[in-house]
């Protein structure tokens, strides 16, 4: 044993050495961060780390001239004689001697920048389309670090954190790494193999720091990020940002650098601030350091985000090609402070004329097998910028940790503590975890506060009830079993029912379900009035909306994506339908208002019933179609990832039969499409359509009809109003012929609000809308509304309003629509 250990570190000393390493510092003796070390005439490079330590990985001995680079710092070479590895070479960067010429600007001459720019902008195709189909190596390497965390946040606390924060709630969240080889070709193909991923704490969990995510491409009109930026040399640059040259400087390839100082005209648009540097003649870019403001890319919680790219100029080649990449972020919210860093290395580039066909995909990364499980050894050689202290650290401290806490006597110990059952629980609720074998199991409690409602059928009621669950993430299994019981005390009765759940795998996500028992339901099975808005309209106002029926049934189910985008589901139901009364007029708020029935026909007469109790048998077969879908491969399964580019179609087939009388059967078609894309900087375009068609339906029940989303509250409760009809009462349309529907939603994000003086500091979207519902034999339901989104103050912007006018025959009725988004994430 003794020898195999000793045979391993000596392979793993001649691995490491295999490089050349050394510190970069300035004439001071600090060290210089990110400076890009390549070896000349080629695209093997490397950056130094926050320290400017760097380490460069060569394969052969002898001469190799290094060029050291770095904003701000002349560019030096060093002649390399390696004659034994590693190989040292530490080395002292110079300022760098920037010159202007004197100039007077008057007020009818421009600062010579914007010839600069405009000849950037002109050029820029040219200069993207020189280096747009290429093969790299890519390195990539992501740490979060938070500040000041309380010792209790959200429900956990600062040693639930696996050792990453101290005492004063202070540490590394997130360190990752990945290696992988890429083919890349503008605008968004890819092709990325990852030989190795590592995260600190976690031997089997993958980085996500892909290739993917790293295309922040400035030559391109828009540098993608939560919304479009401008980027400062787009075709409408000058419209957004102002210019002014600095100064020059000569590189050492004896080529004249514009550095170009970048200031937006508008704070609030999609922009970026700082420093562009643009090749003379050429008006290839150089470097960029540039940032830009949360409150721009509407993030408020982020501070600040700063991006730096360096390109090498490659004389054999002529191009001038990006090998660095570093994005700084700082974020901040509840007094918490959050720091990331992401540093994206490229190369060994090879550019190609043109691809094989088959090159690209609808797999657009794929994790090779055990590339989490990579030793040190293959990191030491294959890391191009070396870890800092403080990550070397991390990693040691998480790993060590981890060793400790996924032992079973440790998860053991630390379940026997959390499952000690006291009598309150029987109240409040208790869980029971079994941590090493993955399965809990949870008590809901008697008082399930989160399931409190009120409805004028069953007075006040709450939910409580038991919950199973096992998974097992290396084969991507899941098991869920659940039971609900549900009590309404005006109606002083008991609802029972329960389902299961079963994902067999991660790769095509096959599920099986189950379910039976008695349960309350709204005839409109999209629940369009919630628990919490029905509870509180009804309570403060007497607006009962929400209508219910009973159901004892038992059903199955089916699913799982055939080919790739195409989904493919079925379900089988037998159920017992009941019609259901009020119970109750209580309220909180007395007013002269009568609550209406539970009958959505004849609000008036509470003695009527919607329906009449039967029995029927319902299947359904649904497909889901998301073309262009692309996806991950990992070794436990894989990742979906929509393209915008393409719209999303659901079609269904639906047969009622089996009823205890044939009036009640029935067959159903319907279809669904979904449409929704980024218009460059002029915001988001989203488009809805719905269509469906009932045969042999006439006398059907009415649960069975079709019921669309209306809205009597003047509450919404989404991000886009593209399921709802803002102004509908909830049942007025309700049918069992044909119909379709159409909601087209344009968000501006800011495009046009953004360029108007005092509203601008606003910093809210402008939204318009159309829907539109169409039945034969009625002219249709129009609603055309006007609003504004990223409504709110600082950093909490979760409001919406709209302004709602709606027509059927001419004008029915308008309103104000106030958007509470957080409600649909409480409910």
């Amino acid at each position: 044993m003794k020898k195999l250990l000793f045979l391993l570190a000596i392979i793993a000393s001649i691995s490491v050495s295999a490089q050349i390493k050394g510190v970069v510092t300035d004439k001071n003796g600090a060290p210089i961060p990110y400076t890009t070390v390549i070896i000349e005439g080629t695209y093997n490079g490397t950056s130094a780390n926050d320290n400017g330590t760097y380490e460069l990985i060569v394969k052969e001995k002898g001469k190799h001239t290094l060029i050291f680079q770095s904003l701000g710092y002349k560019t030096k070479k060093m002649i390399a004689e390696v004659v034994a590895f590693p190989h040292t070479v530490n080395v002292t960067l110079e300022d760098e001697n920037y010159t202007l010429a004197e100039m007077v600007i008057t007020p009818n001459k421009e600062d010579p920048a914007y010839a600069i720019i405009r000849s950037a902008i002109k050029n820029r195709k040219t200069n993207s389309y020189k280096t747009d189909k290429y093969e790299a190596d890519f390195y990539s390497r992501g740490i979060f670090r938070a500040k000041n965390v309380p010792k209790k946040f959200m429900g956990m606390e600062i040693g639930d954190f696996d050792g990453a924060l101290d005492s004063t709630g202070t540490g590394i969240l997130y360190l990752s790494e990945t290696v992988s080889k890429i083919a890349f070709e503008k605008p968004n193909k890819i092709k990325e193999e990852i030989i190795a991923s590592k995260v600190s704490g976690d031997d089997n969990g993958f980085s996500f720091n892909t290739a993917r995510g790293t295309n922040y491409d400035f030559y391109a009109n828009y540098v993608e990020m939560n919304i479009n930026m401008v980027s400062p040399i787009a075709d409408n640059a000058l419209s957004y940002y102002r210019y002014k040259l600095e100064s020059t400087f000569i590189d050492d390839h004896n080529q004249l650098i514009n550095k170009i100082k970048v200031t937006p005209r508008r704070d609030k648009e999609p922009v970026f601030e700082g420093y562009l540097y643009i090749v003379e003649d050429s008006w290839a870019i150089y470097a960029v350091d540039l940032n830009s403001k949360g409150y721009r890319m509407q993030q408020p919680i982020l501070e600040n985000i700063a991006f730096t790219q360096n390109f090498n100029y490659n004389p054999a080649t002529r191009l001038w090609a990006k090998n660095q990449q570093t994005i700084d972020f700082k974020a901040s919210i509840f007094g918490m402070g959050f720091t990331g860093k992401f540093t994206h290395v490229f190369s060994n580039y090879v550019f190609r004329e043109q691809f094989e066909k088959k090159t690209f995909t609808n797999e657009i990364a794929k994790i090779v097998k055990d590339a989490n499980k990579k030793d040190t050894v293959f990191w030491n050689t294959n890391r191009p910028v070396p870890l800092t202290d403080e990550e070397i650290g991390d990693y040691q401290r998480k790993d060590s940790i981890q060793t400790i806490r996924k032992s079973q006597v440790y998860l053991d110990s630390l379940d026997a503590k959390g499952n000690k059952f006291k009598i309150q629980k029987l109240l409040t609720g208790y869980t029971y975890k079994d941590t090493y074998n993955k399965w809990s199991f949870n008590y809901k409690g008697l008082l399930n506060i989160t399931s409190l409602g009120y409805n004028t059928v069953q007075g006040w009621n709450f939910d409580s009830g038991f919950s199973f669950n096992k998974r097992d993430e290396e084969k991507g299994k899941f098991t869920s079993i659940n039971s609900t019981f549900n009590y309404g005390f005006a109606e002083e009765r008991l609802r029972v029912n329960g389902s299961f759940f079963h994902r067999f795998n991660n790769i095509n996500y096959a599920a099986i379900t189950a379910s039976g028992g008695s349960s309350i339901n709204q005839f409109n099975p999209s629940n369009p009035i919630s628990n919490l808005i029905n509870s509180a309209s009804t309570l403060f106002f007497k607006d009962n909306y929400a209508k219910y029926y009973n159901k004892e049934f038992v059903s199955v189910g089916y699913n799982q994506n055939i080919l790739n985008g195409i989904t493919l589901g079925g379900r089988l139901e037998y159920a017992t339908r009941k019609p259901l009364f009020n119970n109750t007029d209580y309220v909180l708020l007395k007013n002269d208002k009568e609550y209406t029935s539970n009958n959505p026909w004849l609000p008036f007469n509470n003695t009527i019933p919607a329906i009449e109790k039967h029995n029927l048998m319902k299947a359904n077969i649904l497909t889901r179609i998301r073309f262009g879908n692309k996806y991950i491969t990992r070794p436990d399964g894989r990742i979906n990832i929509s393209n915008d580019d393409y719209p999303t179609i659901a079609l269904a087939y639906e047969k009622g039969f089996a009823a205890n009388q044939n009036r009640y059967h029935y067959d159903f078609i319907s279809g669904q499409l979904d449409y929704d894309k980024t218009l460059g900087n002029k915001g988001d375009f989203a488009i809805r359509l719905k269509t469906g068609k009932f045969f042999n339906a006439e006398n059907i029940s009415f649960v069975d009809y079709k019921h669309f989303n209306g809205n009597q509250t003047h509450i919404g409760t989404s991000d886009k109003y593209l399921n709802v009809f803002n102004m509908l009462p909830y049942y007025s349309s309700s049918t069992n012929d044909a119909f379709i529907e159409t909601h087209i939603e344009h968000n501006d994000k800011g495009f046009i609000m953004n360029k108007i003086p005092l509203l601008n500091k606003l910093q809210w979207n402008l939204v318009l809308g159309f829907h539109q519902l169409n039945r034969p034999d009625f002219k249709p339901y129009q609603e055309y509304t006007v609003g504004f989104d990223n409504v709110g103050f600082g950093k909490f912007r979760l409001l919406r309003i709209d302004y709602v006018r709606s027509y059927q025959n001419g004008f029915q009725t308008d309103g104000i629509v106030f958007g509470l988004k957080f409600l649909n994430i409480i409910d």
